[in-house]
């Protein structure tokens, strides 16, 4: 059984965009490569061509991927999400009682998930333990080296976090 893909509709297009590249540019290119190091002669012994054609494996391995998470994707509307409980598609602001220090995070799927950028997958720690609670509630989140507690400061819709 195929598991669910939880995906904002940013996060879906990105990988629309992503399979039309490799199924379009990307095929064309590395078939030229494949032609040009065919022209070379001898393919037994040709690096040229044997690269090439590891990297075909390798786009036609994630054009299947990528399709496979599309099948099983579901979109989360982050426009019109309800902001009294936080949700996946939710923009967090997000106080660390011990340091006092605010942050703001996405809460996306893990396919889109970017902790760089803000964006906190819905199976990651802090996550999971702010899912389905209302701002100004402070809440536990275990970590490896001890528990940090959060305060819920804002939660949006859309909007991106920065």
């Amino acid at each position: 059984m195929d598991r669910e893909v939880i995906l904002t509709e940013e996060g879906y297009r990105k990988l629309r965009d992503e399979i039309e590249y490799l199924s379009t540019t990307k095929r064309r290119e590395v078939a030229a490569r494949i032609k040009e190091a065919r022209e070379f002669g001898d393919i037994s012994e040709n690096s040229e061509y044997d690269d090439a054609k590891n990297e075909q494996a390798q786009v036609e391995s994630r054009i299947q991927v990528l399709e496979q998470k599309l099948r099983n994707a579901r979109v989360v509307d982050t426009v019109h999400i309800a902001t009294d409980t936080v949700a996946i598609g939710a923009h967090v602001t997000l106080k660390n009682l011990k340091t006092k220090e605010t942050v703001e995070y996405a809460i996306v799927g893990s396919a889109e998930a970017d902790p760089r950028n803000h964006r906190l997958s819905n199976e990651s720690p802090v996550a999971k333990a702010i899912l389905g609670h209302k701002k100004g509630e402070k809440v536990p989140v275990p970590m490896p080296r001890g528990v940090l507690e959060f305060q819920i400061m804002k939660i949006e819709a859309g909007g991106s976090a920065s």
